[in-house]
């Protein structure tokens, strides 16, 4: 199985190098050009995201990164040396064709002027405003609410919930976790396509990762397909792994060998964009074996199981970052005969009904069993709105 090592190399004290840490092992070059995070702006709780030399690495970028200040005398020329180590990297698969991330606000006089003049960066992104902007295709990703710009040559978003630029940086007490990785997302929308790559069959990296899972069931072999750190998030129970670590004892005591013999995937719609796989599919089973990762401390009922799921899987590079796994668990159990069709309400009703003379209310479950698969799969096969007619009556 492929290692993964993130080992940057320090080729002057402000300019640091770093291969690509997909499995395909060779990309486009990135600059990055970021500033030092003072100790009261650090980051006190720990985060599963990379800093972003790490990060871009995974995407499998050959990365250079210059520490840049604001009072940076040597830009142009920290810029055209950090170009030309990455084109005579070994690993860098297209000289001259460059990005360039800035992690700002960096008022250094003469960078964009710099950029500018440099003909092997063809992209531009920038977490806050340049000094001035760039001729080059670019992106701009702005604090404070604002609609989205597009221009000739660039393009401008805005996060209202950020307190300061460095809301994508995971080191940053200012980092937003869903904000930068909407950020990102927008990043290699425009990156990819003005350097052309690198361009990865996700589909493909998806299915082998659940061939590993469900048919070979090896956990080695599923954890190979992931990149350093790792999260599985299943919404519904919270069960999963963050972290590598946590990650691969998951699989090894609660999902890869806790699914039963006949469990089937039935795909009904798949989402592919620049870095995630968003699927539709129906899990089904017989529930013979303790499955705990779907129904913690429930024991084996023997009951078939068939249950619409959703998966958003982010990718990193060619390798699996996380997986969001959410379902309906009302209609498994539901579907298990574990769950009533009546419950007590036990409160009064700020809006009525008045309470019966006994003084109990009982509410129709809103819920289903097989119908939700069923309608998952074919929108005509049980009829909508009939839980309209679902009401409250005294308890029995």
């Amino acid at each position: 199985m492929t290692s993964i090592q993130f080992e940057p190399v320090q080729l002057t004290p402000r300019l640091a190098i770093q291969a690509p840490l997909s499995r395909q092992g060779h990309g486009p070059g990135m600059l990055i050009v970021r500033s030092a995070i003072a100790p009261e702006q650090a980051q006190k709780h720990e985060t599963l995201d990379p800093d972003p030399l790490q990060k871009w690495a995974e995407e499998s970028y050959v990365v250079a990164q210059i520490e840049a200040s604001e009072d940076h005398a040597t830009i142009r020329e920290d810029i055209h040396a950090a170009v030309k180590a990455l084109e005579s990297h070994e690993k860098c698969s297209k000289p001259g064709a460059i990005g360039l991330v800035v992690y700002g606000p960096l008022s250094i006089p003469g960078l964009t002027e710099a950029i500018d003049t440099c003909d092997e960066i063809m992209a531009v992104v920038s977490y806050g405003a340049l000094p001035t902007t760039p001729r080059k295709p670019h992106l701009y990703h702005l604090c404070g609410a604002g609609a989205k710009t597009v221009g000739n040559n660039g393009t401008i978003y805005h996060y209202p919930e950020a307190a300061s630029p460095a809301f994508v940086v995971p080191s940053h007490r200012d980092f937003l976790p869903a904000a930068a990785a909407v950020a990102h997302t927008r990043c290699l929308e425009l990156l990819k396509k003005q350097l052309d790559g690198p361009w990865f069959d996700l589909e493909s990296i998806w299915e082998e990762h659940t061939r590993y899972e469900f048919d070979e069931r090896s956990v080695p072999a599923t954890m190979a397909t992931m990149v350093a750190e790792p999260y599985v998030n299943h919404i519904p129970t919270m069960t999963g792994g963050v972290g590598r670590k946590l990650l691969t004892s998951f699989y090894a005591k609660h999902f890869i060998f806790n699914n039963p013999e006949d469990t089937a995937l039935e795909l009904v719609s798949r989402t592919i964009g620049i870095d995630r796989v968003v699927d539709e599919f129906i899990t089904s089973f017989t529930h013979d074996m303790m499955v705990d990762w779907l129904l913690p401390g429930v024991p084996p009922t023997g009951k078939k199981l068939r249950i619409p799921f959703m998966a958003v899987v982010n990718i990193r590079g060619d390798r699996l970052y996380h997986e969001h796994i959410t379902w309906d668990q009302l209609t498994v159990l539901v579907q298990l005969g574990l769950m009533p069709e009546y419950l007590p309400i036990p409160y009064a009703l700020p809006q009525g009904p008045p309470a019966p003379p006994a003084g109990k209310l009982e509410y129709r479950v809103p819920g289903a069993g097989v119908e939700t698969a069923l309608k998952m799969v074919d929108e005509s096969s049980v009829p909508s709105n009939e839980m309209f007619q679902f009401g409250v009556r005294e308890a029995q």
